[in-house]
């Protein structure tokens, strides 16, 4: 007696999928969104090393300008930018798409409060000139930096230079006609000499800062004076006290160089935001798109997640 195997038959076991059980879209975020740690633990890190190696960084408000309150406020603008992130995930989940699109909306608003506070803040540091490479970071090179800038402000450095290319023109033009050249120089001569009271004016504060003839909070006094000084007070208005800040320009270039780059991404943000606002108001978005608001919460709490480790480290410790 012979007995025939039978096969099994397998056609209702599913086929083996290989790799991990989220869709592709998702997992491609959590890969990039993990060079994006990397990416600023690089930068806190530097942060980290080159504050606890610097005797003397500057920390105090009131000397490198950091306003507290404003990245308290940002820190709140953005926690909260976040539960309307989840509020739309939710509205997703439950098909309501026109409330998925109005709480992205408010999430994009959000955005630009963010980045309007980090404007103001921004103009802070431009207003007192602490940038990167402009920062005096020490008495001597404060009272330079004043010199310089009362130089600009008198506006007798251009006028000087613009003199000096005309008459190597003219010189240059050996004997040929210069008539219209030397109408331009006796102009700029002209200016030169209605700069008279200016030059008077600030002459003696220039001199004795330019050869160390004073202490900062005399020359603090002096430029005051200076400004105050009816008619010519108004060209020095640009001058910045000097004021100098040790490691400042360290503090500028970290500074602007991680909160720049926090600020550009969440331009990003906004950018990934706007698509789906744009599905929305065009009746578009649906259950297809799921995973892309999902994607896109998932960046924004990134974004969210850095500024929660910059705030303290930048404007508290």
């Amino acid at each position: 007696m012979s007995h025939a195997a039978t096969a099994p038959a397998h056609s209702n076991v599913p086929a083996l999928k290989m790799g991990v059980p989220i869709p592709n879209g998702k997992l491609g975020m959590w890969l990039f969104l993990g060079t994006e740690i990397m990416f600023f633990t690089a930068f806190i890190g530097t942060y980290i090393v080159l504050r606890l190696g610097s005797k003397g960084w500057p920390s105090n408000p009131d000397i490198t300008h950091i306003r507290i309150w404003a990245g308290g406020l940002n820190t709140f603008v953005l926690i909260t930018s976040s539960v309307f992130v989840v509020l739309a995930h939710e509205a997703m989940n439950l098909k309501n798409y026109k409330l998925a699109t109005k709480w992205i909306i408010a999430t994009t608003a959000l955005a630009f409060v963010f980045l309007g506070i980090k404007s103001y803040e921004y103009y802070g540091k431009w207003d007192h000139d602490i940038l990167p490479g402009h920062v005096a970071e020490s008495p001597r090179q404060a009272l330079d930096k004043m010199v310089r800038e009362l130089d600009a402000g008198a506006g007798l450095l251009p006028l000087q230079q613009e003199e000096t290319k005309l008459n190597n023109q003219i010189a240059s033009l050996k004997g040929k006609s210069a008539e219209g050249l030397e109408k331009q120089r006796d102009a700029v001569q002209q200016k030169i000499r209605d700069l008279g009271p200016v030059l008077t004016g600030y002459s003696k504060l220039k001199e004795q800062a330019k050869w160390g003839q004073m202490t900062l909070d005399e020359a603090r006094e002096g430029l005051r004076t200076l400004k105050s000084t009816d008619g010519i007070g108004k060209q020095f208005q640009g001058v910045h006290e000097p004021h100098p800040i040790l490691w400042g320009n360290t503090f500028a270039s970290i500074y602007f160089l991680m909160t720049g780059f926090h600020a550009l991404h969440v331009v990003i943000g906004m950018i990934m935001f706007g698509l789906i606002i744009g599905l929305g108001m065009a009746n578009k978005l649906g259950a297809q798109h799921a995973v892309l608001v999902e994607n896109c919460g998932l960046y924004w709490h990134f974004v969210d997640l850095v500024w929660i480790f910059l705030f303290p480290l930048i404007y508290i410790v």
